[in-house]
């Protein structure tokens, strides 16, 4: 095999920083001290924002900024921490934390203590961290696909990556960021989403107008057509049209016969450059056959969690044995789907609809007579997976923007990938001692998150309302009409689904002004624009955060 022998490079100038070998390591022991640190901290601020307040915070800017002080500190062993690649490994840990904590095992194992089985709340926290982890697993083995691309929007990753960049580089990029930063912040004083305009500066065009339109649809539809679009399970039903959609465009995708890799060329060319020097920009990390095969063994772990469950749970003695194969398979096909859905949409907004999810999956099983107490242990594992899976998405993607520029760039950045799942479990680790610890306490002064209420007392008055499924299959049909022509990369279905569900006044008229702005500015700067609006974009994210973060004073 022939070797090419070049010339030695040139030594970088003194202005840019040489590029590390190899990527950082969490097992580095300041680095892992700061990670259990840092991930204790997100957990708690998990659990007591949504136990308390009922909303979770995105803390991995936190976690940047806190690394960024660490590596400013006159300590000579400290100063490794200036490294954006530590410090994305620390948002990484932290934000894992924070997620894990309070949407997948605080949230999960409440479920049955609302349902009044006590009982049960240990055996649905080990099934919580079983789907938690395998959610996380299955998005760093797909992330980089043509499902789940790197050059997708993923907006809060977009957000942590700008901010540590501006950090490392200050000057225009960093005034720009803290100005959008500072603007953000104040936004949350006024109970202003200004996350929302963020968002709209970064993702999908399409997808954030639907998204803009389902908001709108649902804060002004008792004024515009005298009904409550967010009632009578009318956006569930949108959602269960548009994700079946989406998961026939996902099982069309893996089943294609051709792989069709950006790549692809690269390989079949002799004299072409290495797959590691592609552009970072246009390449795909996983193929079909890849991805494929990830998501069977996701499938696979799935159902291994939900075995585990029902035996923890003691449903041998209280199903019988074809009742309880159905409760495996159908468990896990819902946490996969679950994540799946949450993922497309959180890949495109920045939000994840995981409650809506979830209580349709709790709405099919009362609809196809699963128990009451066998439905709460699947709503409870379902409900784990989907913002672990989200999370690690804007993780990947805040770190995929920050390796993007490191040659050879494929090594580097699959082993960056491993690193930061190897942090996430770290994170996920601690925030299951905290919860651990913590429930007893929280659960016995009331403060339970309220979406597990509300899966509780579904579960308990059972379908009341007859004409619920009939409602959902109605309203499926323009969601799956909207998603099929909005296309993989749209998610329009799912995006006006996920507007549709959230009732947050004024966010509609951000979202669609903020895109007004977008398309203006654009036609009047040229390309030059797209780098300024993400820089306002991420800002105004990352101030949200911040604000977010900082309610667990209020808590």
């Amino acid at each position: 095999m022939a070797h090419h022998v070049s010339a030695p490079h040139p030594a970088p100038p003194p202005s840019v920083p040489d590029e590390p070998r190899s990527h950082p390591r969490v097992m580095e022991p300041v680095l892992l001290v700061i990670l259990v640190v840092l991930s204790a901290v997100g957990a708690v601020i998990g659990i007591d924002l949504v136990s308390k307040l009922g909303i979770s915070a995105n803390t991995s800017v936190v976690g940047a900024l806190v690394a960024m002080l660490i590596g400013r500190i006159p300590l000579g062993f400290l100063r490794r921490m200036r490294s954006v690649h530590r410090q994305n490994l620390a948002q990484s840990a932290i934000s894992a934390a924070t997620f894990a904590s309070a949407n997948a095992l605080l949230t999960s194992v409440a479920v049955p203590y609302v349902f009044g089985r006590t009982d049960l709340v240990w055996p649905m926290l080990a099934g919580a961290f079983i789907g938690l982890v395998v959610d996380a697993w299955v998005l760093y083995r797909a992330f980089g696909s043509r499902l789940l691309p790197a050059d997708a929007a993923w907006p809060p990753g977009t957000a942590a990556a700008e901010t540590i960049k501006a950090g490392d580089r200050g000057g225009r990029r960093a005034l720009i960021l803290a100005g959008g930063t500072v603007v953000g912040l104040a936004g949350t004083l006024f109970s202003l989403p200004l996350s929302a305009a963020g968002v709209a500066f970064l993702g999908n065009v399409w997808a954030l107008m639907m998204f803009g339109i389902g908001l709108m649809l649902r804060q002004y539809g008792p004024d515009l057509f005298h009904t409550d679009l967010g009632a009578g399970y009318i956006p569930h039903g949108v959602m269960v049209g548009a994700g079946v959609v989406a998961l026939g465009q996902a099982v069309h995708l893996l089943l294609g016969r051709r792989e069709r890799k950006r790549t692809e060329a690269v390989e079949e060319t002799p004299n072409a450059a290495p797959v590691e020097e592609a552009d970072p920009s246009t390449a795909y990390t996983v193929d079909e056959r890849a991805l494929r095969l990830s998501l069977i063994r996701g499938y696979a772990l799935f159902t291994g969690g939900a075995v585990v469950l029902g035996v923890l749970g003691g449903l041998i003695g209280d199903m019988s044995p074809l009742g309880l194969v159905g409760w495996v398979l159908f468990a896990a096909f819902a946490a996969l789907v679950h994540e799946l859905i949450v993922g497309l949409a959180a890949m495109q907004s920045g939000w994840f609809p995981s409650f809506a999810v979830t209580l349709i999956f709790l709405i099919l099983g009362l609809a196809i007579g699963i128990p009451s107490v066998p439905l709460a242990l699947l709503v409870g594992y379902v409900s784990a997976t989907g913002p672990a899976f989200a999370d690690m998405g804007y993780d990947l993607k805040a770190g995929w923007l920050l390796r993007r520029e490191h040659r050879p760039w494929d090594p580097f950045e699959r082993e960056g990938r491993r690193q930061q799942f190897l942090a996430a479990l770290i994170g996920f680790a601690v925030a299951l001692a905290v919860v651990a610890l913590a429930w007893r306490s929280y659960f016995g002064q009331g403060l339970i998150p309220p979406v597990a209420k509300v899966y509780a007392d579904t579960i308990k008055s059972g379908l009341s309302d007859p004409d619920a499924v009939r409602t959902m299959l109605l309203w499926a049909i323009p969601g799956a009409a909207i998603q099929l022509i909005g296309g993989t990369r749209r998610q329009m279905g799912v995006m006006l689904a996920t507007g549709l569900l959230i009732l947050t006044p004024q966010a509609c008229w951000l979202v669609l002004g903020a895109l007004v702005v977008r398309v203006g500015y654009r036609k009047l700067r040229g390309p030059a624009a797209d780098e300024e609006l993400n820089l306002v974009g991420a800002g105004l994210i990352a101030g949200s955060s911040l604000g977010d973060s900082a309610q667990i004073l209020k808590a």
